[in-house]
């Protein structure tokens, strides 16, 4: 077997192009049972391995041994000995014009789909959803033109050559040709996912399946309605959320290392912030804070209470109980402010309240003892992509505090955990953001390069912490709108692993920079990525922002210096 080829996909991970899915699926095994040092994920994908490290360091020692073990012969995959049995009944929307398409008719669909063994290659875009190989290639057809905005959960579909079920209710543009009762994704089974790559299923033809209530589905997928329906706050301290603003999530480190079942890593958008919010109430790093986007956050304390503010600066106010929502100076009104970036009291009955940030987009409120709702899958983060974990917090809900562990000491004010030049605020100067090259920069031209560093890009307003959308319109009266990047190549690039930071670029040309809840696979080629260090003021761009990227040397994250002059001396 040849050597694989090797790509950085930004400057903490490599992706390796094989040969072949058995190669995919047996490289894959063994890095899953025996990781590489320093390895913090690993996802097949259909032919390439996506190898996350925890440093630069790490994953350039891991180059050689990777290289020489995607070389050993394929035969060692690991695959389940009796398959997976999934029963259907073919009755899919789709199934007519499936048959149409392969010309074997409605029937023939079914017996090639029952007729053979198909092989989970890799995740999807949600938890438990599996990209199953057929045996044959018999049922290769295209995607749908125009993708449903909602296919029902339990969905039975086609793609290419891909054959997959729809763990959960989403938009997607497969052909559906049936549905099962199967639960593909149940976080009351030690392992969740029923199907992970490497193993078989095998499809069988059924004429009526036992059907789950709604509720039963909900509970079994670990859904975000059941997370919320799990948060019941026991006594002692607590935060009651009287509004959440436009949008208020808990969110910690988030839960790396679970790509190959669909799940991402979520956690906070700005991790600095969130440290640092953390670290100013003597929390540990990985203690659960609230993400407030634009503000509009107000909580009432129930008992005595330390807290702290970081990321997007805002003027906050405390408040009296009873405080009306105007403010003032009259009995329950406004009776101090709160700092931003250092540890304040929150007394009994008080309220915190806090307006629109002046810059950036997500301020974090941590609490001494951190939020103690149930963690999901080793984390309390709240995963909009993937649906895992709590609820997004609504006017109403209490969240208990922790025990608070004595020997942490309350921190002191410290300046922003982003420096003044990472600060983003709308119409201003453009933030600078570090990228290394991407694993696919091949696939675009020479003059995209140059349009990806060489222009300023716009925030545009479909933003979210699934990644920031990017335009080329210009931000401010009298400036030349940019150019989307152009492609040097056509066709399709088969899905394959992502990483926080990439640039991936659709058909539309303009950039998507991934963030804390991008999906764990991707079908349009990265020409860059964000360095780690420079996410969190990624994740402060709010809609509006400009950003101007430049390429840094990957060792030493500075601007590569300039050759030196060929011309001669006269």
């Amino acid at each position: 077997m040849s050597s694989p080829e090797i790509r950085w996909a930004g400057p903490r991970a490599l992706l390796l192009e094989l040969d072949s899915l058995d190669a995919v699926l047996s490289l894959h095994s063994r890095l899953r049972d025996n990781p590489a040092a320093g390895q913090v994920d690993v996802l097949a994908a259909a032919r390439t391995v996506l190898v996350v490290f925890d440093s630069r360091a790490s994953a350039r020692a891991a180059r050689g041994p990777l290289a020489r073990l995607g070389s050993m012969p394929a035969g060692a995959a690991a695959v389940q000995d009796t398959p997976v049995r999934i029963e259907v009944v073919y009755d899919g929307e789709d199934l007519a014009e499936v048959g149409e398409l392969t010309g074997m008719g409605p029937e023939g669909v079914v017996a090639a789909h029952t007729g053979q063994l198909w092989t989970a290659a890799f995740g999807g875009f949600a938890p438990g959803f599996a990209y199953l190989v057929g045996e044959t290639d018999a049922l290769n057809v295209p995607r749908r033109g125009t993708p449903r905005t909602a296919v029902p959960a339990g969905s039975v579909a086609l793609a290419g050559n891909f054959s997959a079920v729809y763990p959960r209710r989403s938009p997607g543009g497969w052909q559906l040709i049936g549905h099962t009762a199967t639960r593909m994704w149940d976080l009351q089974r030690e392992q969740p996912a029923l199907v992970r790559p490497g193993t078989t299923v095998q499809y069988v033809a059924v004429r009526e399946l036992i059907q789950l209530s709604r509720t039963e589905t909900d509970q079994a997928d670990g859904t975000q309605a059941d997370a919320a329906a799990a948060q019941t706050p026991a006594a002692g301290p607590a935060l009651e959320v009287l509004s959440p603003g436009p949008q208020a999530l808990i969110q910690d480190l988030g839960r790396p290392g679970l790509g190959d079942l669909g799940v991402s890593p979520a956690g906070a958008a700005d991790t600095a912030s969130a440290r640092q919010a953390n670290r100013l109430v003597g929390n540990l790093p990985t203690d659960a804070v609230i993400e407030n986007v634009m503000g509009g956050l107000s909580v009432q304390a129930r008992g005595e209470l330390t807290v702290a503010l970081s990321g997007a600066g805002t003027a906050a106010d405390i408040r009296s109980e009873g405080g009306d929502s105007e403010g003032g100076d009259s009995e329950g009104g406004i009776i101090r402010q709160a700092p931003m970036y250092a540890p304040f009291p929150l007394h009994d009955g008080e309220s915190l309240h806090l307006g629109v940030p002046e810059a950036g987009l997500r301020t974090y409120l941590a609490v001494r003892g951190g939020i103690d709702v149930p963690p999901v899958l080793g984390s309390r983060s709240t995963d909009l992509m993937s649906g895992i974990g709590p609820a997004p917090l609504a006017a109403g809900t209490v969240l208990p505090v922790g025990a608070v562990d004595s020997a942490r000491a309350v921190g002191h004010a410290e300046p922003p955990a982003l420096p003044a030049d990472l600060s983003p605020g709308a119409g201003g100067s453009p933030v600078v953001l570090r990228i290394t090259t991407g694993p696919r920069h091949d696939w675009f031209t020479p003059r995209s390069h140059e349009a990806l560093t060489g222009q300023a890009w716009t925030v545009t307003a479909e933003s979210n912490r699934i990644g920031v959308r990017l335009g080329t319109g210009p931000s401010t009266p009298g400036a030349d709108a940019g150019t989307p990047l152009e492609r040097a190549r056509e066709g399709e690039l088969p899905s394959e692993g992502v990483v926080a930071g990439s640039l991936q670029v659709p058909p539309s040309g303009l950039p998507v920079l991934f963030l804390a809840d991008h999906p764990v696979t991707g079908g349009y080629p990265v020409i860059g990525a964000v360095i780690p260090e420079d996410l969190p003021a990624a994740a402060q761009l709010p809609p509006g922002a400009t950003v101007r990227f430049v390429e840094v040397d990957p060792e030493t994250l500075q601007p590569p210096a300039p050759l030196p002059s060929t011309r001669k001396k006269q």
